[in-house]
């Protein structure tokens, strides 16, 4: 279709609706561009992603983003949860007729059109991301999107109603777990490591429930509470370093170095915030960062 904009170019969430545009036009997004929206998303993954070789990083950065591009919208504040399983689940059915197909049209036009103005540069991007990656391994990445995509829709359409320790087990093996199983399928791709896939389990349930623990007072404020009904603080950093633990153990015996370069600094900081929260210190200031990544 035509597109003509005359005088200044109008933005959707603050991004200029030309770059927009342009992203969707070409298929390969630009390296520097890539890295800058890694970069905004997440500091402490854009770090250890940087530092992999060229294809692990763009497949690795794009997953990433993928599943950041879906987690704002579960997490969006403006939108109630029908919308977000509307959104998710109509995500999730365009990815599924997309997928070894060439069908016309955008993610954006197909599925975000009536949303363009409240949702993130990430997740009206998320085409741009799932194209960026290797064709010898994105079929397995649009299959964790979508899942993901599903997955979430659950947890909107259930209000995020986590009962018993099972209830959790579910939760962050749906947001955290389920990628650190991804993580090492890409692995296996690019050199054929095996990497315990158990161990990426509980990588990505430690991490969550850290997250969790974080930023509990923002869910309450939201109406959502992820600890198990009758648990203390206490059961959930027990339960975080649990899983931080066992995810340690088993990746101290891993022998591919780049996998390490993708995992010790997320670990790192999820142990530190654990130690930051029960001295009463709500996050890792920026000179603790620093000093955690450069020892990484």
């Amino acid at each position: 279709m035509p597109f003509v904009i005359k005088g200044k170019p109008p933005k959707v969430n603050g991004v200029n609706t030309v770059t927009l545009l342009i992203s969707r036009l070409k298929p390969m997004t630009h390296q520097a561009d890539f890295l800058r929206v890694l970069k905004e998303t997440s500091r402490t993954f854009f770090i250890p992603i940087s530092r992999l070789p060229a294809q692990l990083q763009n497949t690795i950065g794009s997953a990433y983003l993928c599943m950041r591009a879906i987690d704002e919208i579960e997490d969006h504040p403006s939108l109630d949860n029908q919308t977000k399983s509307f959104l998710l689940r109509r995500l999730s059915w365009a990815l599924q007729a997309r997928l070894a197909d060439d069908l016309e049209g955008t993610l954006v036009d197909s599925v975000f059109s009536s949303f363009q103005e409240i949702l993130p540069e990430v997740t009206l991007r998320i085409g741009d991301w799932l194209a960026r990656v290797p064709t010898g391994i994105a079929p397995r990445v649009w299959d964790a999107t979508i899942a993901m995509a599903d997955r979430m829709a659950f947890w909107a359409e259930n209000n995020w109603s986590i009962l018993t320790e099972a209830d959790l087990n579910s939760y962050t093996f749906s947001v955290a777990g389920a990628v650190g199983l991804l993580i090492c399928d890409i692995w296996t791709w690019f050199d054929g490591s095996q990497i315990d896939r158990l161990a990426a389990i509980h990588f990505g349930r430690g991490l969550q429930s850290v997250n969790i623990l974080r930023n509990r007072e923002e869910d309450a404020q939201r109406g959502v509470n992820f600890f198990p009904t009758g648990w203390t603080e206490q059961q959930m950093f027990d339960y975080a370093r649990k899983n931080l633990g066992l995810a340690k153990a088993s990746i101290a015996a891993v022998s591919q170095q780049s996998f390490k370069t993708m995992v010790n600094i997320p670990l790192a900081l999820a142990e530190a915030t654990l130690q930051a929260l029960e001295n009463g210190q709500r996050k890792l200031t920026r000179s603790q960062v620093l000093q955690i990544v450069g020892q990484a």
